[in-house]
C-alpha cells in the first residue's frame, strides 16, 4: 500500500448512493431527508434509517481498522 492508497482509503466516506442503496431508497429520497427541515423539498428520513447508519459505519470501522493494519506493516 502506497501513500495515495491510503490516504483515499482513509478520505473515502459514504455516498447518498450507498445510503440510498442500503435503505432500499432513491437518491433523491436521501438528499430530500438531509434538508433542512423548513426547505420546501424537505421529506422524512426512510425508515429504519438507524438500522443502515450503523450498518455502513460498522463497516467503515472495519474497512479503517485494515487501513491501520495495512499501514503499520510499511
Amino acid at each position: 500500500m502506497d501513500f495515495k492508497e491510503a490516504t483515499e482509503n482513509l478520505c473515502a466516506g459514504v455516498s447518498h448512493e450507498e445510503l440510498a442503496a442500503a435503505l432500499g431508497v432513491s437518491v433523491a429520497t436521501i438528499r430530500q431527508a438531509r434538508l433542512r427541515p423548513d426547505a420546501r423539498a424537505h421529506r422524512s428520513p426512510p425508515a429504519n434509517w438507524q438500522r443502515a447508519v450503523i450498518e455502513l459505519a460498522q463497516r467503515r470501522m472495519r474497512e479503517y481498522r485494515h487501513l491501520i493494519d495495512s499501514v503499520r506493516q510499511l
